[in-house]
């Protein structure tokens, strides 16, 4: 069989491919400029998983009426430091940016900003939306929780509970931020679909079956009954994930007092808790990117296990992907581009050029 190369295309042209293609679904214009642009966001960053992977599912939620075509938030509840929001199905590629940045405006006039949004349609990844903060020398934080979904098993259960609850934080330093994007599950639901259309098993045992052992085969995640994810940890230290999957829907959930048990299930509208801080409300801004950059040079400089393998403070390496396919172009698997070709076929909206 011979091996099919990855398509490389320039990131303009495929952005406003994706823009074109939710437009035609219904999408006004600033929204589906907004989830072309965050979608095609995480690709350069190599969150492969929530990005373009994505786009038939955002066309299909725009069709169905899943996800509003338009329209705005709605404020439910605020202080002077804080907001509640329902975005009632507005695409969360579209809400999140002007989360952050609600939270930003109160932050320069309180020290900080938090802004809760609730039924935002999937805001794909965090990470996308930090730099945003960081930009302006502040520290930002997120949650995410899905009321609908339950794919996650509390430690030492074999049925779920939680959803897999991402959780990210950005800081400004001297150099490029500091960029955490992680999930409190062992992995992210969107991992093991891709281990399974790539007929591969997970790298680490992050299911549990429903005979309530842990493996890597990922496809029994599509068994009868089905695994479910592991909380953060595992089999060993798995109370750790199980308490900050508490902790964020906490936060989430409880603040936006919409929890699993009201929610319509299966319905894939997240709950976000977003926190800004200014620096300058503590002292000087400059001197509290000075400590950043001394705990990022700290990390740096420590001795690492493989001398092939150096140690990297979180962001790195997407700043490193990003860097090279803006130049090069972002890089898209055989199979990836696949699905987009279906996308072009269906909306009558050929691809770009590679």
């Amino acid at each position: 069989m011979t091996e099919q190369k990855n398509i490389r295309i320039n990131v303009e042209l495929i952005r406003d491919w994706a823009q074109n293609c939710l437009q035609q679904a219904g999408a006004a214009t600033e929204l589906a400029q907004a989830m072309a642009e965050n979608l095609v966001a995480a690709d350069l960053m190599g969150f492969r998983t929530h990005g373009l992977m994505r786009l038939r599912y955002n066309l299909t939620c725009l069709q169905d009426g899943s996800s509003r075509a338009n329209g705005q938030v709605k404020v439910l509840s605020q202080r002077a430091a804080v907001q509640l929001w329902d975005a009632d199905l507005l695409s969360g590629l579209y809400v999140m940016p002007k989360a952050v940045d609600a939270a930003m405006t109160m932050a320069r006039q309180c020290g900080t900003g938090t802004v809760v949004v609730k039924r935002a349609q999937h805001v794909a990844a965090l990470a996308v939306y930090l730099e945003q903060a960081t930009a302006q020398g502040m520290l930002v934080q997120m949650m995410c929780a899905t009321p609908g979904q339950q794919v996650v098993a509390p430690y030492g259960a074999k049925t779920a509970w939680f959803s897999p609850n991402p959780f990210a934080i950005g800081a400004p330093t001297q150099g490029h931020p500091i960029l955490f994007d992680v999930s409190l599950s062992m992995t992210a639901a969107g991992k093991v679909r891709k281990a399974i259309a790539e007929g591969q098993p997970l790298p680490y045992p992050a299911l549990i079956t429903a005979e309530g052992n842990y493996t890597t085969d990922a496809t029994t995640f599509l068994a009868d009954p089905a695994s479910v994810l592991a909380p953060l940890g595992g089999e060993q230290l798995g109370y750790k994930g199980s308490g900050l999957c508490l902790f964020s829907e906490l936060w989430t959930l409880g603040l936006s007092q919409l929890g699993r048990h009201q929610e319509q299930a299966g319905l894939d509208a997240n709950t976000v808790w977003v926190q800004v801080v200014d620096p300058a409300a503590f002292g000087d801004p400059e001197e509290f990117k000075h400590q950043a950059q001394a705990m990022v040079d700290g990390i740096r400089a420590t001795t690492p296990i493989d001398p092939n393998r150096p140690v990297r403070v979180p962001g790195e390496g997407a700043f490193k992907i990003r860097q090279e396919q803006s130049k090069h172009g972002i890089e898209y698997s055989a199979a990836l581009w696949r699905q987009l070709e279906k996308v072009a076929l269906s909306t009558g909206i050929p691809l770009p050029n590679s």
